[in-house]
């Protein structure tokens, strides 16, 4: 039998390996954000009252009822421009433009966790970004289990 030549590939093959090099190489330019339609600049120049006609439908209802006790005296530390690092228990204060850039530790029922509100959050809540619960652990059956599931074999 005769050997045959093995060929590198095709004219086609090698100009589609040089496109995706050529393509792999660019950097990738990095979106500007946008809330539905308006950069992060024209959203900090907007009135609250402008603002809230952007917002989701229940996070604007929050505010146009009024906030409580709490959530104003967050809302006003948070609008604040110096302020640090601000603990709160309050997880149902919607999050506007003004507080982004800002750093909140969210309690979860247990501790306080730390969270950066980015421009990607505004219209969702605090508490959205903390999770409260476990998944469940289970360990192998027990008292109650079925009859067929109830044994497990000892290695």
């Amino acid at each position: 039998m005769a050997k045959k030549k093995i060929i590198a590939g095709s004219a086609k093959a090698t100009r589609r390996k040089s496109r995706k090099k050529a393509s792999a190489i660019q950097a990738r330019r990095k979106k500007e954000f946008l809330y539905r339609g308006f950069t992060m600049e024209e959203l900090l120049k907007m009135s609250f009252d402008e603002i809230l006609g952007l917002l989701p439908s229940r996070a604007r209802r929050t505010y146009l009822r009024g906030l409580n006790y709490e959530q104003q005296f967050l809302f006003d530390e948070l609008k604040e421009e110096n302020s640090g690092v601000i603990r709160t228990h309050r997880r149902d204060l919607p999050v506007i433009p003004v507080f982004v850039g800002k750093t909140v530790s969210v309690y979860n029922g247990k501790e306080f966790k730390d969270i950066e509100i980015k421009p990607e959050m505004i219209g969702c809540y605090l508490g959205e970004f903390v999770m409260n619960r476990k998944t469940p652990q289970h360990s192998g059956p027990g008292v109650g289990a079925t009859r067929s599931s109830k044994f497990m074999p000892l290695k």
